[in-house]
């Protein structure tokens, strides 16, 4: 007879509770976080003939190792097991013993409900570590960005506005070299482009420019002692940011490689203009993963990626509401996504146009857009093809150019090639011929949208 186990997962022990098909409690027990203790939970799981396994995450060494011995595991979100307690005990008090006993009756009896996990493959794996660790770097660099620029304008507000970016090489180098209003006397034009030529600025602005921005700055007035500490803090801060930068720099090379091997890293990154636009893409794949199965439909991928609102009926009362639910870092790189195509996709203009003309501000809007991109995207997934214009049927619909004739309306390639430059190709220009001539719309393979 099968059995059941719910995993009440904590970073030094784990409690289990495990169930026959009839709901008999067969174990109930707490295992430690080590090697020892987790040999003996497989052990002891494969030994009752578990058939699921219940538990609050989806990824960890923990559930590698049952996955490893074996065993199926369902990855529960912690808002179902909320939601589920009440069904056992209306009193409102929580355990780790009890959660586990929850997740062990959701797994007996609801297991119809909710996708056995599939777990991605290896390179899927890497280039999600490499997203992650990436955007965990960001966040360091931009606290200790932010904490520079404030010590900067306690006593020195002048190099805060020179460069664009205070976090890049160069201004960090500037600091290195001059790190205080005192370094900074000597500073004329042409030392500061003689500066500038070292460092290789690209010329955005010329040296007379960045001077005269520089003097005009306003002039703190810290006593000499002031300074001296204030100017070992912007050597120490700078000295924290240049390496953190340059690992920066490395990891995106590294994700720019990895999502270049991977086998679907051509559908991704055929969604960008830019071949360099790597990072959301390898983000976009990352967190979608390899495993077909997981998002059976484009909707299921919409809400996981928050780009569907969610509804909200009672009687006469329908409202659609923000979706707080769902995967954060699939949110974003869906609404990159959007945000950057509706500045050259034509689709994705008149998608994004229509959404704000409907009364939606830009976040509605953007979202809008990133569900209309999310059909496109499960289409070219399931496919396993990348994004080709050719067969994006709403895209080809709104950009073939027609011109009239004494026998009606025909398609102008040429005008059409010219608005839509390489997303529209000869085949959608004589699609639409066809249709003209035959006077319906002929078969076409639909990529969402």
């Amino acid at each position: 007879m099968a059995s059941y186990a719910g995993v009440d997962w904590a970073s030094e022990r784990h409690d289990v509770v495990v169930q026959d098909a009839a709901g008999e409690e067969l174990l109930a027990a707490t295992f430690n976080h080590d090697e020892a203790g987790l040999t003996v939970l497989c052990r002891t799981l494969v030994r009752l003939g578990v058939e699921l396994v219940a538990i609050e995450r989806p990824d960890g060494v923990l559930v590698e190792r049952l996955l490893d011995a074996g065993l199926r595991v369902l990855a529960l979100h912690p808002n179902q097991v909320a939601a589920t307690r009440s069904r056992f005990r209306a009193s409102g008090g929580k355990s780790d013993r009890f959660d586990a006993f929850v997740l062990c009756e959701l797994a007996r009896t609801d297991h119809h409900r909710f996708r056995v996990l599939e777990p991605d493959s290896d390179e899927t794996k890497a280039l999600r570590a490499l997203c992650r660790g990436r955007e965990d770097l960001v966040r360091a660099r931009q606290a200790l960005c932010n904490q520079l620029r404030a010590e900067l304008e306690r006593f020195w507000p002048g190099p805060v506005g020179l460069f664009a970016d205070l976090d890049s090489p160069i201004p960090l180098a500037f600091l290195e070299r001059y790190p205080s209003p005192i370094d900074a006397r000597t500073v004329g034009e042409k030392r500061l482009a003689a500066f500038l030529a070292r460092q290789h600025y690209p010329g955005r602005k010329n040296p007379g420019e960045l001077f005269a921005k520089l003097r005009s700055a306003p002039e703190g007035r810290a006593g000499e002692a002031e300074i001296t500490i204030r100017r070992q803090l912007v050597l120490a801060l700078v000295a924290a940011l240049k390496p953190l930068v340059a690992q920066l720099k490395q990891l995106e090379r590294q994700i720019a490689k990895a999502i270049g091997q991977h086998p679907d890293g051509e559908i991704f990154t055929s969604l960008f203009r830019d071949p360099a636009s790597v990072i959301t893409a390898a983000e976009l794949l990352s967190e979608i993963g390899d495993c077909r199965a997981r998002y059976p439909t484009a909707e299921a991928l919409c809400g996981d990626a928050g780009q569907g609102a969610v509804a909200v009926e009672s009687g006469k009362r329908r409202v659609a509401c923000f979706r707080w639910a769902c995967n954060k870092r699939l949110r974003d790189a869906f609404c990159t996504l959007a945000d950057t195509t509706r500045h050259w996709h034509p689709w994705a203009q008149q998608r994004y146009a229509a959404a704000r003309a409907r009364g939606q501000d830009h976040q509605r809007a953007i979202r809008t857009l990133g569900r209309a991109w999310c059909r496109v995207v499960w289409r070219c997934w399931q496919d396993r093809a990348p994004y080709d214009p050719r067969r994006h049927r709403r895209l080809q619909q709104h950009c073939t150019v027609t011109i009239p004739t004494s026998s009606g309306p025909r398609p102008d390639l040429a005008a059409t090639q010219r608005m839509l430059g390489a997303a529209v190709t000869e085949m959608a220009a004589h699609r639409a011929e066809r249709e003209a001539l035959d006077g319906k719309p002929t078969s076409a393979i639909p990529l969402g949208g």
